[in-house]
């Protein structure tokens, strides 16, 4: 009757997308219900007192346990990766790796580990990011000369 469903099914292991800007996206993989609300383990980033000498910023991090739309009523389900590789089971490796995970604080740099990445290494256990691989091409000329010089 015209009706359509306004929000994305989602079921446990799903990598759900909050979309920032044109350019990046938050990552969360669906954990499921606790006491009929549904949850979402995310990576929080938040700068960090150390420096990384390769980039100069460093970000402290944690995953997260939030409610799905605590992080924002716009989101999307974004299995990107389901044509490539095995999706690893949700209740015997996904679940039991998100619950180790908390509570950890990672220090990291936000090229070579982001929410995508953490998104992407839990559901397929493969760490990639393909917002960072479209906007890297433009990153790394600036880097060659240094790594030639081995200043970095």
């Amino acid at each position: 009757m015209g009706l359509t469903q306004s929000r994305p099914e989602v079921f446990p292991g799903d990598i759900v997308e909050y979309p920032r800007n044109k350019y990046f996206s938050h990552f969360a993989v669906y954990y499921g219900e606790k006491d009929g609300v549904p949850y979402v383990a995310h990576l929080t980033c938040r700068d960090s007192d150390s420096k990384m000498l390769l980039f100069g910023r460093a970000l402290r991090s944690e995953i997260k346990l939030d409610p799905l739309e605590l992080l924002g009523k716009k989101y999307k389900v974004n299995n990107m990766m389901d044509g490539c590789f095995s999706v690893r089971d949700f209740h015997s490796v996904v679940k039991p790796a998100i619950d180790d995970l908390m509570g950890r604080e990672v220090t990291f740099d936000i090229l070579f580990h982001n929410s995508e990445h953490q998104a992407t290494l839990l559901r397929y256990g493969v760490k990639k990011s393909q917002q960072i691989e479209r906007i890297y091409e433009h990153i790394m000329p600036c880097w060659k000369k240094l790594f030639e010089q081995k200043k970095l």
